[in-house]
């Protein structure tokens, strides 16, 4: 096989938390701003942390310094936690864990490419019991751009297995138009899943290389390992 990275977006592919990113973000933005209707105006779906910082920070009339960004994550990092905790309805989507084992078993590179900071990243997987699935991954503090958190996590994965990156296999797995274009600007595979709040079809006129209902479809994980 190919030398291969697999690069799993976290909110809407591998999990779902109830919310609690959301309303984390809210508290933040209450807790420094007096604010909860910060974010109100736009989706998060395909977002980097520090993109949805600076959106809301605008959408107020403050002024989306990177000092400011910082504070609203800092916050939103420490509120996340006990949101988390706090959430019953976490789950992981369906052939996620398959994937996983797939991925693994077949030599490639499995990692993360998220808008999530690192450590959100980590309070998510976590919760569900997944972080020490992932031993690296492109992050929303890695870039605010997802394209370039992409391809961080691209590069990463490429040393883990050893060789270089061009000649690897990039699969990029996400559930939302941004995710796909994203994989496009990095000239990556992407397999998208209709698993967060986009259908199927809406997916598939963003161009992903495969589509699917969800990981457990026919011929999923063989779209992540074989291609």
């Amino acid at each position: 096989m190919r030398p291969t990275v697999l690069l799993f977006d976290i909110d809407g592919t591998i999990l779902d938390t109830g919310g609690a990113g959301h309303r984390s973000i809210d508290r933040a933005f209450e807790l420094l701003h007096g604010r909860r209707d910060a974010c109100s105006g736009f989706s998060f779906g395909g977002m980097t942390d520090r993109a949805i910082a600076r959106a809301g920070l605008a959408a107020i009339g403050a002024e989306p310094t990177d000092a400011a960004i910082d504070a609203i994550l800092t916050a939103y990092l420490e509120a996340l936690e006990a949101e988390l905790a706090a959430t019953p309805q976490c789950f992981v989507h369906p052939g996620i864990a398959e994937a996983l084992d797939a991925g693994f078993a077949a030599g490639a590179a499995v990692g993360l490419g998220t808008g999530n900071v690192a450590h959100g990243a980590r309070l998510k997987l976590a919760r569900v019991g997944l972080h020490e699935r992932f031993s690296f991954g492109g992050y929303g503090s890695d870039h605010e751009l997802r394209h370039e958190v992409l391809a961080v996590g691209a590069r990463r994965g490429a040393a883990a297995l050893g060789v270089a990156l061009e000649d690897c296999r990039v699969v990029v797995i996400g559930d939302t138009p941004k995710d796909i274009a994203a994989a496009q600007a990095i000239v990556a595979e992407c397999v998208a899943v209709a698993t967060g709040l986009f259908t199927v079809e809406q997916l598939a006129a963003c161009g992903p290389t495969r589509v699917f209902a969800s990981l457990r479809d026919e011929g999923a994980i063989q779209a992540l390992v074989e291609g």
